[in-house]
């Protein structure tokens, strides 16, 4: 096996991720060159996989680094002579037929479906694919800069993970958002059942909070561990129609069941939300004023033992306000660390500190880009 590049001392990686535990600090700007960097020096035609508003901040971000882009393709199902920012949307084959296939193809768009993905791998296979990581929600983008910002932070979140899978994502997730290289997220990837089996062990009687509870899907996926049973569940979801949904389908479990429009926040206030249903949701500048609650003020004492957050970047202020609850009841977590560059070390470094008797993991399930990347915790 080719060797990769030291990580720190006492360790390398291979292309597959692997390594053995060194002893001393890493050196996480040796990992990777930022994909900006590469593709502002690229000379080959840099072409665009996909429309939408992953193209629109990777755009955004062309701009500001002053990365020029040559063309936009789409699947051919979605091509109809239309623009986006002025390049016409054409097929791959067109794009091959016009440049060739000595091209830098930029993926821009995120998707876990397995069909989807395997167009994207397909690509790779043939072409140089880069996935370039921008945050989901406004913030700090991820490369070499942000990197000397937060490497003590980013080597004390390594140090508190609980196995070497939570380790081999940990360093394969700077890889990816360093180089976009899709390689890295396919390394270390497994699925939900591996998590909810080995780590979270969800059992019958489960005081289940669910903040961000969407159309209630991950009730539904909890539920599949549990063959249905449940003690309570608490379900907080501030998006006006994904609420609907989530209530109609609340009906029909029998049982103590808690459906309330709001988001999960540090404190019972009322924000401004965007309410635009999925990942375009969250707390924003304008938007349509929306209760936000606390989860301590929510439960009031009562119990909880497993808790899931998917709150598109209000994660800290989500934690904050269940601070209580997690201190008493150690319920275990289900934390998204993906919406901001940060989440995915300093998410893990907020639990510590709330609970330091927490074993912490960190696993990325099949997506490009890094989305679904959690952070599971669970008390020994």
């Amino acid at each position: 096996m080719k060797k990769f590049f030291p990580l720190y001392s006492g360790v390398c990686a291979d292309y597959n991720g692997k390594y053995g535990k060194g002893e001393k600090n890493m050196d996480f700007l040796s990992l990777e060159r930022s994909v900006w960097q590469v593709l502002r020096e690229e000379k080959r035609p840099i072409i665009l996989y996909g429309m939408g508003d992953g193209a629109d901040k990777i755009l955004a971000q062309f701009d500001a680094c002053g990365i020029r882009a040559s063309g936009v393709f789409a699947s051919d199902e979605f091509v109809r002579g239309h623009s986006f920012h002025g390049f016409r949307v054409q097929k791959l084959s067109e794009v091959v037929q016009q440049f060739g296939e000595d091209i830098v193809i930029v993926i821009a768009f995120a998707s876990q479906r397995p069909e989807v993905l395997e167009k994207m791998y397909a690509l790779d296979a043939r072409f140089d694919v880069v996935a370039p990581d921008v945050p989901v929600v406004p913030g700090a983008v991820f490369d070499m800069e942000f990197i000397r910002m937060h490497e003590t932070e980013m080597q004390q979140a390594f140090d508190l993970f609980a196995d070497e899978q939570s380790r081999q994502v940990f360093l394969d997730t700077v890889r990816f958002k360093l180089s976009g290289r899709l390689r890295y997220l396919r390394a270390s990837e497994t699925d939900k059942d591996e998590a909810f089996c080995t780590i979270l062990r969800p059992a019958h009687e489960e005081h289940f909070a669910d903040l961000g509870a969407y159309t209630g899907d991950t009730i539904r996926e909890l539920l599949r561990y549990t063959d249905g049973a449940f003690a309570s569940i608490t379900a907080l979801e501030p998006d006006r129609r994904s609420f609907r949904k989530l209530t109609a389908y609340a009906e029909g479990l029998s049982g103590n069941v808690r459906c309330e429009q709001a988001g999960a926040w540090s404190s019972d206030t009322v924000l401004c939300f965007s309410d635009q249903a999925g990942r375009q949701s969250r707390v924003a500048k304008q938007g349509r004023e929306t209760q936000m609650r606390a989860l301590d003020s929510v439960l009031d004492g009562a119990p909880c033992t497993y808790m899931k957050m998917d709150v598109e970047g209000a994660e800290r202020e989500a934690i904050a306000g269940a601070s209580q609850t997690i201190r008493q009841y150690r319920p275990k977590l289900n934390i998204a660390a993906y919406h901001k560059s940060e989440d995915f070390f300093q998410l893990p470094l907020l639990v510590h500190t709330l609970c330091p008797d927490y074993r912490l993991y960190l696993r990325h399930h099949p997506y490009v880009p890094a989305w679904d990347t959690n952070l599971y915790a669970v008390c020994p």
